[in-house]
C-alpha cells in the first residue's frame, strides 16, 4: 500500500477535533502521492519543478495514474501539480477504502468513521497505516497535521531527511492554507450577496 491509502486510513480512523475538508484531503493525498514517487525514484524535484525519470513499479492503481500525469514539458510546480492531481482525489482514496460515498457531493465531510462506514478491504492495509501512525512517521504525521489531524506526539516529530519530500510536505500545509482563504473569501462573498438581497 501507499502512503496516500494510509492517510486515507488515518483520515478514517483517527479522532479529530475539526471535521477534515475533503479539498484539504485532497490535496494531501496528491502530495502523499508525490512523496511515495520521489522514494522510488520515478520523479525528482528540480528548482521546484517535477521531473520525470521512470515509471514506478508499484502495482498500485491510483500511484500509477499520478505517474502518469507528470509531464517532462512544460514542468510544473510541486504546487501546481498539487492541484491539479488533487481534483476530486478524496474521493477516489475513499472508494478505494471501501468508504465512498456514492458518489455524493458534501460541502464537508468528516473524518470519523461510523457505524454504517465500513473497515477498509484490506485489514491487513489498515494496520499498516495505523502501525505506521503509532510510531509518529514524519510523513504520515506531517500530511494527516495539514487537514487537521493531529498525532499525540507531532511537536516531537523530526522533519523528513530527504528535502524533496520536505519541500513536497511544505507545500502540501501551503496549498491547504490557500484553499481556507478561497474558502473565506467565498464566504465573506456571499454573506455579502445575502445581504444585499435582504435590504432589497
Amino acid at each position: 500500500m501507499t502512503t496516500a491509502h494510509d492517510l486515507t486510513i488515518v483520515s478514517l480512523e483517527v479522532r479529530s477535533d475539526y471535521p477534515v475538508e475533503r479539498g484539504d484531503l485532497s490535496l494531501a493525498l496528491a502530495g502523499a502521492e508525490l512523496v511515495d514517487l520521489l522514494e522510488a525514484g520515478a520523479v525528482s524535484l528540480e528548482g521546484g519543478l517535477i521531473r520525470p525519470i521512470a515509471p514506478p513499479e508499484s502495482g498500485d492503481r491510483l500511484l500509477d495514474a499520478a505517474a502518469s500525469l507528470v509531464r517532462p514539458e512544460p514542468a510544473e510546480s510541486v504546487q501546481d501539480w498539487l492541484w491539479r492531481r488533487g481534483r476530486g482525489l478524496a474521493a477516489e482514496y475513499l472508494a478505494a477504502a471501501g468508504a465512498g460515498d456514492g458518489g455524493r457531493r458534501r460541502s464537508r465531510w468528516t473524518a470519523r468513521r461510523t457505524a454504517d462506514r465500513p473497515d477498509p478491504v484490506d485489514p491487513m492495509a489498515r494496520r499498516r497505516a495505523t502501525d505506521r501512525w503509532a510510531t509518529g512517521d514524519p510523513v504520515l504525521v506531517g500530511l494527516a497535521a495539514a487537514v487537521g489531524i493531529r498525532h499525540e506526539s507531532a511537536d516531537q516529530v523530526a522533519d523528513p531527511e530527504d528535502d524533496g519530500i520536505a519541500a513536497a510536505l511544505a507545500a502540501v500545509n501551503d496549498a491547504v492554507v490557500e484553499l481556507a482563504d478561497i474558502r473565506q473569501r467565498r464566504s465573506i462573498e456571499q454573506a455579502a450577496f445575502d445581504n444585499i438581497w435582504r435590504g432589497m
